[in-house]
């Protein structure tokens, strides 16, 4: 049996997730709530592929917008783990920014 495929805030445990501690203080992760994405690369909503959602919640702080914050995003284990677990589908990321602009 394959392993559960974990979504970013599951992978990072940041507490932003659905029911996350830390929920109250700094509100759910955009990457939780963003729809258009969801179940790409097997994710809950945009759980595996918050490197493309503005204001998720990377190295303790909210991070901005996809220009700015992907040459971070490149070097996070998690983004290194969706790309080795689905290489052989992984979307690219003007693939999923397309997605997320689309009405």
């Amino acid at each position: 049996m394959a392993d559960k495929k974990l979504n970013c805030w599951e992978f990072t445990m940041c507490g932003r997730g659905p029911g996350g501690a830390k929920v109250k203080d700094l509100g759910v992760c955009p990457a939780a709530t963003e729809k258009k994405l969801d179940g790409i690369h097997g994710g809950k909503n945009s759980g595996r592929t918050c490197w493309v959602v503005a204001g998720t919640f990377c190295g303790g702080t909210v991070s901005g917008l996809f220009a700015k914050k992907y040459e971070t995003c490149k070097e996070c284990e998690f983004y290194k783990k969706v790309q080795k677990e689905d290489y052989h589908c992984f979307v690219l990321s003007m693939n999923l920014l397309k997605k997320l602009t689309e009405n």
